[in-house]
């Protein structure tokens, strides 16, 4: 399945129903009178986030949404049905923004969570709503209340508790394939992850955590270099960053350096987040250039600096323990605050 991270759709509530005027005619009552009814409510476009997608590859063939009219009003005071409201499906993650492609609308970041985004007009009045003891016989009947309609973008963030970050050939890719059961392409030359790959660690029977990993950072990505920063927006829900650096490729610091600036160029938070630094790839290095690069990353980041190879899985257990840590201490940070919100409620 082809991966759609964002898309442009057009939606449209339906128009309200039209009130008519109508009077009675029956043979065996005496006096006649206004009875015409209430045209039916337009339409609702309902966003609604569902487990079962995890990409927008459905909103690139089909684009136009729009809800239907509610049914006019009849005689005998009778109102016009209701219109189906639309309800468009979308992964969970999935924000909702303007044309202006700035002002978010939504955040669909539980599965079941729904939002009206268009609300359909409501029903215009018969002559029956008209009645009064000096207007005996109104004529009036009103036209149906218009729908709304709006282009919007999707942009879909994934959940997921970690992110993977560095620069192409890093071993990001080998490390998620490693550690999950996901399957990543794999190669000897830049960016072969061409868009975002999740994957389910599991330490235990209880203790599991979701790992993403992006195509690979380059300088200049918040400008567009390389594959650009579009794809950092996959991590910005995560609780901590695993940012991996090739410790064979030379400079680390350097590298280092390079990811720290596009993450404070991009914005969005990333640059707060808990960031574990790990020196990838010791299977090819020595233990001397290991024990060099090491201590100069530290002293430029301030960090702890953790030695691992993925392929050789040297060390690997080690940094897993160390995500779940502070994935587990996040999760136990978000239960505590929402029984606050729902106490002070």
């Amino acid at each position: 399945m082809k991966f759609l991270d964002q898309a442009k759709i057009y939606v449209r509530s339906g128009d309200g129903g039209d009130g008519v005027t109508a009077f009675r005619r029956e043979k065996y009552i005496e006096f006649g009178g206004p009875d015409g009814g209430k045209g039916g409510r337009g339409g609702d476009i309902i966003f609604e986030a569902v487990d079962n997608l995890n990409t927008l590859i459905d909103f690139r063939y089909t684009q136009h949404f729009r809800a239907r009219k509610g049914g006019n009003g009849a005689g005998s005071d009778r109102t016009g049905a209701a219109a189906q409201d639309v309800v468009i499906q979308v992964p969970v993650g999935t924000q909702i923004m303007d044309d202006d492609r700035e002002t978010l609308l939504a955040d669909l970041d539980k599965a079941g969570k729904r939002i009206v985004l268009c609300k359909g007009g409501d029903g215009g009045f018969g002559n029956a709503h008209y009645k009064t003891s000096a207007n005996r016989a109104p004529r009036r009947s009103d036209k149906g209340w218009p729908g709304e309609e709006r282009w919007v973008w999707l942009r879909l963030k994934l959940i997921a508790d970690a992110g993977l970050v560095g620069l192409p050939n890093a071993g990001k890719s080998t490390f998620l394939s490693v550690v999950s059961a996901a399957r990543p392409k794999i190669a000897d030359y830049p960016f072969t992850t061409l868009h975002p790959q999740l994957g389910v660690v599991r330490l235990s029977m209880t203790e599991e955590f979701v790992l993403a990993d992006i195509p690979g950072l380059i300088e200049g990505a918040h400008e567009g270099h390389g594959l650009g920063d579009r794809f950092l927006g996959h991590v910005e829900r995560c609780a901590v960053l695993l940012h991996l650096i090739d410790g064979a490729a030379g400079d680390v610091v350097e590298a280092w350096r390079t990811i720290r600036t596009e993450l404070d160029e991009y914005g969005g938070g990333l640059a707060e987040k808990p960031e574990i630094i790990v020196l990838n790839k010791a299977d090819a290095m020595t233990p001397q250039q290991i024990s060099g690069r090491k201590r100069a990353l530290e002293k430029a980041s301030g960090s702890k600096v953790m030695v691992m190879s993925g392929v050789a899985r040297q060390g690997v257990d080690d940094v897993l323990r160390a995500l779940y840590d502070v994935v587990a201490a996040a999760r136990a940070e978000r239960v505590e605050n929402a029984e606050t919100d729902d106490s002070e409620a």
